[in-house]
C-alpha cells in the first residue's frame, strides 16, 4: 500500500511540473543554479545562469530541454533543463529554509513527502548528502564520457 502511495505521488508531482511549461510562457528557476547553454546539448558552452526563483520568458520548448530568456536582463538567453524551471512563481517567505530546501520544496517535495520516503526505512540520507558534495569539472566529466565511449546527449 506505501509503494501505491509513493507511486502515485511521484507521478502526480512530476505531471505538475513538467504540464505548463510551454513556448511563450513565464517560468521561475528552481534550481539552486541554472546553467543556460548554447544549444542541448550538455557539453554545450554555457553563457551565463540563474539563481533560484528568477522570473523567466519560456522562448520554445524542444523535449526536456527549454530555451528561456532572462526576465531581469533580457541579453541573458540560452537552454536550460525544463526540469529547472516551474511554471509556479518561487517566493521566499523569510525562512531559514537553505537554498537546497526552497528548490526541492518548489519541485514538489516537501516535508511531508520527506517522511513518507524515510518510514520506508530503505533511505540512506547521509550517502545522499555524501553523493551531492562531489563536484567533478565539466572538463573531467567530458573526458570520462569521450573516453567511455559514452552518449553526450546531444
Amino acid at each position: 500500500m506505501k509503494r501505491l502511495f509513493l507511486l502515485i505521488l511521484v507521478l502526480l508531482v512530476s505531471g505538475a511540473l513538467f504540464a505548463q511549461i510551454t513556448s511563450g510562457s513565464t517560468a521561475w528557476i528552481s534550481a539552486k543554479k541554472a546553467d543556460l547553454k548554447s544549444s542541448t546539448g550538455f557539453f554545450a558552452s554555457t553563457r551565463g545562469s540563474l539563481e533560484l526563483g528568477a522570473e523567466v520568458k519560456v522562448l520554445q520548448v524542444n523535449g526536456k530541454w527549454a530555451e528561456i530568456r532572462s526576465a531581469a536582463n533580457t541579453s541573458l538567453s540560452g537552454w536550460t533543463a525544463a526540469s529547472n524551471l516551474s511554471a509556479r512563481k518561487i517566493v521566499s517567505s523569510g525562512t531559514t529554509a537553505s537554498a537546497n530546501e526552497v528548490a526541492l520544496a518548489a519541485k514538489g517535495f516537501n516535508q511531508e513527502v520527506e517522511n513518507a520516503y524515510k518510514t520506508s526505512g530503505e533511505l540512506n540520507y547521509a550517502d545522499v548528502d555524501k553523493t551531492e558534495a562531489i563536484t567533478v569539472s565539466q572538463d573531467d566529466l567530458y573526458t570520462f564520457v569521450t573516453e567511455g565511449h559514452l552518449n553526450t546527449g546531444e
